[in-house]
């Protein structure tokens, strides 16, 4: 099948999209909750003060429009490419996060884990060799 004109350079820019935003916002929501103290107990006023340290915080918030920018990336490409094609070229982003986890969070990441995600980003490229589209638009 051939793909229609600028089909896969518009999808790629959206995947990227979804690639950065979407582990910037959970990086950025990990960064702010770890910052909060945790819920003492299921008290109204404990409650009360965990979501009010929560929405007050800017990382959060920051993560909120980082994360809003992924989901407008997403349901756009999935309006155009199939999704058998979108989500396993997204998953690139398992390997961005687990890396801005390691440098930014200062998570521990066994040798494991990279394994992990480099098998991840093997399949990736295998996916992004293919068409976007195998589907005829409706």
């Amino acid at each position: 099948m051939t793909s229609r004109p600028g089909l896969r350079l518009k999808t790629a820019a959206l995947l990227l999209m979804m690639i950065v935003f979407g582990p910037l916002g959970d990086v950025l929501l990990g960064r702010g909750m770890k910052r909060i103290p945790a819920m003492a107990s299921w008290a109204p006023g404990d409650i009360f003060r965990f979501f009010f340290a929560a929405f007050t915080s800017g990382a959060v918030w920051l993560g909120i429009g980082s994360l809003t920018f992924f989901f407008v990336a997403y349901i756009l490409v999935l309006s155009w490419a199939d999704y058998s094609y979108v989500q396993p070229a997204s998953a690139l982003s398992y390997g961005l996060v687990t890396l801005m986890a390691w440098a930014f969070l200062h998570e521990d990441v066994t040798p494991t884990r990279w394994a992990g995600v480099l098998m991840i980003c093997l399949g990736v490229f295998t996916v992004g060799h293919t068409h976007p589209q195998t589907t005829e638009p409706r």
